[in-house]
């Protein structure tokens, strides 16, 4: 049992502490924090740190705890449940997501989808995840398993960011981010009344990841970028997001965090891992000679139990050491900014270096960087070329399939009617969203 719980308390930690350097200086600590940087880092920018990452905490012990309640409560039958999608519905509500962040992440809908291609293309290097066929890989083996997620996903964002910044530097010997010196407590704080005002974002992320925790390979990041991608579509001021919407943080915060206790739901009841932290913990079963499976609430109940009251543990722990350490965390960016962007710089390097086994990977990260600034550039959302790159082998697979199921006639789509409803909105959701974009436009 320790071992197990040392490993749900990393996993949990992370969680939390991906939002951290994704706030501060806009480098996401884990791939699914990129989501939170898209509107914590404005924040830090207009001299609110603070704020932003007491957002991120409250939303990520929130959205945690109720996964975990959810998987105490109801495991079995939800895993179930989610296990009875077929492989065509799974590919037609990929779609839908691609269609929704496309058009709500940024300021167009045909930038956001050549920013999807872009991600999907770039995916296609490698294995073909069907067939394992090589594609593009121009001679250099290390490209058998593609490129990697953390390369990309550091690359576009965080080092494509410090580059900027280091360019734009005069010399002179100033903070990466000035503070006001009479900066009101508000911005400081999250009141009882701005945490209350975001409780149906919160909601909607922990359901939105419990939901997709509990589909094995859909994974903590999905969550975050389709939570966010909800919650600004319903919002009454839509504008707002990306310019340091705090429920934009608590969108993104909730969801990826509530997958934590979500994709333990098919470990425990199917043997399944719903990501690669849960089939690390699988791993730390089998070594105990312990199989999971749907007998083991009968035959290993203490055990079950103990691993309940760990991750709620976690979840105290997390909020009592993020609570203490956030103004710690908050001073480092007062550091000139020449001494905070260097080191991040370092950190990328060594943190991607050690990610993909060599410096492949880190060449991989600069060439990114590159495309990063050019995207920011001509105004295309990295984050939507982001989360299509990590949906793409999965998105590919499943496309796959459902042509063999489908036998090549699209016809036979009436036999998939939520498949149908899906794809249905999926057209109209960009033709709605380019409408309400070039109106907003006009208005401006």
């Amino acid at each position: 049992m320790p071992a197990i719980g040392f490993l749900i308390g990393i996993n949990k930690g992370g969680l939390v502490g991906g939002a951290i350097p994704a706030i501060l200086i806009n480098t996401p600590g884990t791939p699914d924090a990129a989501a939170t940087a898209t509107d914590g880092y404005p924040l830090t920018q207009q001299g609110k740190p603070l704020k932003a990452l007491k957002m991120a905490l409250y939303s990520s012990v929130t959205g945690d705890t109720f996964s975990d309640i959810v998987l105490i409560t109801i495991a079995a039958p939800l895993a179930i449940l989610a296990l009875q999608m077929e492989l065509v519905e799974i590919f037609a509500l990929m779609v839908f997501a691609f269609s929704l962040i496309s058009g709500l992440i940024g300021d167009s809908v045909t930038r956001g989808i050549i920013a999807t291609a872009l991600g999907l293309l770039a995916a296609t290097v490698g294995l073909d995840p069907e067939h394992s066929t090589p594609r593009f890989l121009f001679g250099f083996y290390d490209l058998f398993d593609g490129f990697p997620l953390a390369a990309i996903a550091i690359g576009t964002l965080a080092v494509a960011e410090i580059i900027r910044r280091l360019i734009s530097m005069t010399g002179e010997i100033r903070p990466a981010v000035n503070f006001p010196k009479d900066q009101p407590s508000e911005d400081k704080r999250i009141s009882f009344k701005e945490y209350w005002s975001c409780k149906l974002v919160l909601l909607r992320g922990a359901l939105i990841g419990t939901g997709i925790g509990a589909v094995p390979g859909m994974g903590s990041t999905a969550a975050a970028f389709m939570s966010y991608a909800a919650t600004k579509q319903s919002s009454a001021n839509p504008e707002k997001f990306g310019k340091g919407e705090i429920k934009g943080i608590a969108a993104t915060e909730s969801a990826n965090s509530s997958v934590a206790g979500a994709d333990m739901i098919p470990l425990l009841t199917l043997g399944l891992p719903g990501s690669a932290s849960s089939a690390m913990l699988i791993g730390a079963f089998l070594i105990q000679g312990i199989q999971p499976e749907p007998l083991l609430f009968e035959s290993q109940g203490q055990l079950i139990y103990g691993l309940f009251g760990a991750m709620i543990m976690a979840n105290i722990c997390n909020f009592i050491i993020g609570l203490f350490g956030l103004r710690v965390w908050a001073k480092l960016i007062t550091a000139p900014e020449s001494l905070i962007f260097s080191a991040a710089l370092v950190l990328c390097v060594v943190g991607v270096y050690l990610a993909t086994g060599g410096m492949f990977g880190v060449y991989i990260m600069f060439m990114f960087a590159i495309v990063g600034l050019v995207m920011s550039a001509l105004k295309y959302p990295v984050v939507v070329f982001i989360i299509a790159f990590f949906l793409a082998p999965r998105f590919e697979l499943s496309l796959g399939q459902s042509a063999a199921i489908l036998r090549g006639d699209p016809l036979r789509l009436i036999n998939h009617p939520v498949a149908l409803v899906l794809l249905a909105m999926s057209i109209f959701a960009i033709y709605w969203l380019n409408i309400r974009k070039k109106a907003r436009s006009e208005d401006v």
